[in-house]
């Protein structure tokens, strides 16, 4: 029985205390409508056979709900009904597929990657080193055979050869016959089944040729070719492991605990599933809300950016609503529960999120396309190579299968499994270079295929800096005051304030009061410096960021603020608007603010004031007409949109989880690599399409000649390491800036 199957609870039984370093929720939880679901990791996934393997297995199965599993992460969320089968019986009805259950472990998914690399890594080392020994020991044969070479010297190198060659490939095949007997235990064929058949004949008819003193011998086939296709692998593990779950890092903020208000003012901790609706919860300064409620005492400034995507910290009172994973900034807030556990909005976030991300997990690359024919074909071509020969050519079975062995080696994808690796490292080293890093294994393909581009505001198009405007009433003495109560607090507007007027004096005894501003008592008078309401503003003043300086006597002075566009903002839009793209701002603010900077960035076509669900309904709609949408975003309020749309890009300034769930990281203030990296896509795609031509011509010339038995293993495998060597110099014109 699996780990994961041995610490689960029954239906009936109490939930096992979680472990040390494991999620924070139970292998087995039960739902309010009486439903059961675990989140796990499944040991063995390689391809979208193996996925599709495990959730049409579960999709057969009386009871199960439902069943996904992200290639990506590895992770598999099962929902299922405990009155018609039980977790015990799901588990094993995977272990039989050939796969291994593992309670998730944010600790444990974030080491098996690098593992997984490293393992990859070590085998490489092994196929190399056996490939290049054993071709010198095959140059001495070959040229002995036509020098007269003596059979006991010829046998001696055989020997010698086998010697390296058969403890290789049993080391360094091991994650293709793995892969392989999955896939056969599951009822299907990857990629991974010809080529370990090819490894397994070509090794076993050269130790049974080398013990029998015959010529079949052909170990640095096998070792070349497992070479080759180890690198393929490990390019392509690489690139995964560049991806982790952005739905998952959401665990970090959602709470375990929280104070509970008792009626008699007592103050207790409790479990954040457990929590009645209704109940009071205390919420500290600097503490996360642990759940969604209202206030009903006290008043604080809460980051708000997981709703809004904006950084400027809300004002609160009794009355505000607040949402788990909410940051309470300064004062201390009583809050009344609506909401705890999978009903929260941050939930919901989760949600959306892996929604997103299972949706494109599912995406098939062009490969994956093609192995669903060109893996079956290639057996059907070899076993028709080995009959034909036996029984109607006059051959013995040797020789036949020898052509048949021929047959499977110039047909291993070696070409196709390198198509896109390559092409992705040779566009990935590029962008690097000009500050872009690609972070999905997919990416370069979707963003070529983009035709809708939907900007953020905030971080975005500008920089999230704030800057003090000179437009409104105010005197270098009216700052100096203003700037001297701010140096005081920690407020995003306090900051920008001081840093237009750094050099004015600290004042001392400056009181902040939460969800108002700051205030100093001077001689019996307050000055305040903090909201329009607050300090009596004006209230026909536009609203935006602002802060109101306060002194009695004096009408009240605001302290307008603007976030500064990026430099190229305009540019770069104009740029992408002449390539063809559509171009849209969906933002959390303000309809005013929105549409000041879709103005200054020449984009017509706007909304404001989007919820994280909101933008998620929008890039539904595009695409339901047709749209391929690239959603570039900073905030956590975007992250289930990055997940959402075709592709996504984020600045390297964007929230830690936006830049998870994000294909393309860019760095720097300008925002004109979001146009150099679509650019670079196009050509990529365009080199990968060319790769499989040629991959697919070299087969289609290639395969006659060895069904023909014109073509011996060693010459077969010196072809296939050709159209190999053919794509990656193909791809290498990308990085020489030989394609546009």
């Amino acid at each position: 029985m699996s780990e994961a199957a041995a610490i689960a609870r029954t239906p009936s039984a109490p939930a096992p205390p979680a472990k040390p370093g494991a999620a924070a929720n139970d292998i087995v939880r039960q739902t309010v409508d009486g439903s059961h679901t675990a989140h796990l990791m499944v040991e063995g996934l390689h391809c979208a056979n193996c996925q599709h393997s495990i959730e049409s297995s579960l999709a057969q199965r009386p009871g199960v709900l439902d069943g996904r599993v992200n290639l990506t992460t590895q992770r598999l969320f099962l929902r299922w009904d405990p009155m018609l089968v039980t977790y015990e019986d799901l588990a094993e009805m995977i272990e039989g597929l050939g796969f291994r259950l593992l309670p998730f472990d944010l600790d444990r998914q974030a080491r098996t990657s690098p593992d997984q690399q490293n393992a990859l890594l070590r085998a490489m080392a092994v196929a190399g080193f056996a490939a290049a020994n054993i071709m010198l020991l095959s140059v001495a044969l070959w040229a002995g055979e036509a020098q007269d070479m003596l059979p006991a010297t010829r046998r001696l190198l055989a020997l010698v050869s086998a010697l390296i060659a058969i403890p290789a490939v049993a080391y360094a095949g091991r994650p293709f016959f793995a892969s392989a007997l999955a896939a056969v235990r599951g009822g299907a064929i990857n990629m991974d089944v010809p080529i370990a058949l090819a490894l397994l004949l070509t090794t076993g008819l050269s130790f049974v040729g080398t013990m029998h003193g015959s010529g079949h011998i052909y170990f640095e086939s096998a070792t070349m070719l497992l070479f080759f296709l180890l690198i393929g692998r490990y390019l392509d593990e690489r690139a995964r492991g560049r991806v982790r779950s952005a739905a998952e890092r959401l665990f970090a903020l959602q709470g375990t605990t929280a104070i509970i208000v008792e009626a008699d003012g007592s103050l207790r901790a409790e479990d954040v599933n457990s929590i009645a609706l209704g109940s009071h919860v205390l919420v500290r300064a600097g503490e996360r809300v642990p759940i969604d409620g209202t206030v009903t005492e006290g008043a604080s400034d809460i980051d708000a950016s997981l709703i809004t995507g904006e950084a400027n910290p809300a004002a609160v009172k009794p009355g505000a609503c607040l949402y788990a994973g909410m940051v309470n900034l300064t004062g201390t807030l009583t809050v009344r529960t609506t909401a705890t556990g999978d009903r929260t909005l941050l939930a919901e976030i989760q949600r959306l999120l892996e929604a997103s991300e299972q949706r494109r997990s599912r995406y098939v690359d062009l490969a994956m396309r093609i192995v669903r024919v060109y893996a079956p074909v290639v057996h059907l071509l070899a076993a028709a190579t080995f009959i034909g020969w036996w029984q109607f050519g006059g051959l013995a079975w040797q020789d036949a299968l020898v052509n048949a062995v021929a047959v499977l080696i110039i047909t291993c994808p070696c070409a196709l499994a390198l198509a896109v690796p390559v092409v992705q490292v040779v566009a990935c080293n590029k962008l690097f270079k000009s500050g872009v890093l690609i972070k999905s294994p997919t990416a370069l393909e979707r963003l070529a295929q983009i035709d809708t581009i939907v900007f953020d505001k905030t971080g975005t198009l500008t920089t999230g800096d704030l800057k003090l405007t000179a437009a409104d009433d105010w005197d270098e003495s009216d700052l100096a005051l203003a700037s001297s109560l701010a140096a005081s607090s920690t407020h995003p507007l306090a900051r920008a304030l001081r840093a237009a007027a750094s050099d004015a004096p600290a004042a001392k005894g400056v009181e902040e009061v939460p969800g108002r501003g700051l205030q100093l008592r001077q001689d019996g008078k307050t000055i305040r410096l903090g909201s329009r309401e607050w300090c009596g503003g004006d209230a026909d003043e536009v609203a935006g960021c602002e802060f109101w300086l306060n002194r009695p006597g004096r009408p009240p002075v605001r302290f307008g603020f603007v976030d500064r566009m990026r430099d190229d903002a305009r540019d770069t839009v104009a740029a992408l608007k002449a390539s063809g793209h559509t171009i849209a701002l969906l933002s959390g603010d303000r309809a005013a603010a929105v549409a000041a900077v879709a103005e200054r960035a020449g984009i017509t076509e706007w909304q404001a004031q989007c919820v994280p669900a909101g933008k998620v309904a929008r890039l539904e709609q595009l695409r339901a007409k047709g749209r391929r949408v690239c959603m570039i975003g900073d905030g956590l309020n975007d992250a289930p949109a990055l997940a959402a749309a075709h592709a996504s890009i984020s600045p390297s300034t964007a929230a830690d989880i936006s830049q998870t769930a994000a294909d393309v990281v860019f760095q720097g203030d300008l925002l004109g690599p979001v146009d150099t990296v679509l650019r670079t896509a196009r050509s990529a795609l365009r080199i990968v399409r060319q790769n499989f031509a040629l991959a697919l011509l070299y087969n289609a010339v290639t395969i006659p000649l060895a069904m023909a038995g014109l073509v011996t293993p060693i010459i077969a495998a010196a072809s296939m390491s050709a159209s190999s060597v053919l794509v990656v110099v193909n791809a290498l014109r990308l990085g020489w800036g030989g394609v546009r």
